[in-house]
């Protein structure tokens, strides 16, 4: 299935820690991640893109939120939110 090959394509890349799809209402559909961590992260990244939208909209009501990139003293977290769906990956930071 092309869905799993890309999750493993992903997965496969040098420091890559996780990787998340979800439905639009936060629902995990596949994931990289153990079952407790899944849902502590789809809960949480639901909430962030939500907010994210919202302040986005909020400063222009002509634009979306196409991606977001957070960058944290451990994690680099990429988040692709989609009419449908939402992608993240977290990255281990280098040293």
């Amino acid at each position: 299935m092309e869905v799993d090959e890309t999750l493993k394509r992903i997965q496969a890349q040098k420091g890559v820690t996780g990787v998340i799809i979800m439905d639009n209402l936060g629902r995990s559909i596949r994931s990289t991640l153990d079952d407790e961590a899944t849902t502590i992260h789809t809960t949480l990244f639901r909430q962030l893109c939500d907010k994210s939208k919202s302040v986005i909209k909020e400063l222009d009501t002509e634009n979306d939120l196409s991606f977001l990139r957070l960058k944290t003293k451990k994690n680099e977290i990429m988040v692709a939110p989609d009419k449908d769906y939402l992608v993240a990956v977290i990255y281990e930071k280098s040293s």
